[in-house]
């Protein structure tokens, strides 16, 4: 069952591009590492909020992403810029 992981974060207005940046090389180095991931979408809540979904093929792909996460400098340069972070995840129930 595809599984859906929903981060809302804060991210101080002038740092965009910067995280912007540091998210795509979070998202290759992700993808080289664990399969499963198929797309992301992030979206501006306002100036300093924000929302990231990633896509993935199933929990296991998830929980091997999560598992592997904190092993990578790519995953601790992503999570150091921003602040507040939550996370929901969903199971895709339907989609058209």
């Amino acid at each position: 069952m595809t599984i859906l992981r929903l981060t809302r974060f804060g991210l101080d207005a002038g740092r965009v591009d910067e995280m912007l940046a540091t998210r795509a090389v979070l998202i290759d180095a992700v993808r080289a590492k664990v399969p499963g991931l198929t797309e992301t979408r992030l979206a501006r809540v306002d100036d300093e909020t924000w929302l990231d979904l990633w896509t993935w093929e199933s929990a296991e792909a998830l929980a091997a992403a999560v598992a592997v996460a904190p092993t990578m400098p790519e995953a601790g340069a992503a999570f150091a810029m921003i602040r507040d972070a939550t996370e929901e995840r969903l199971d895709l129930v339907d989609e058209r």
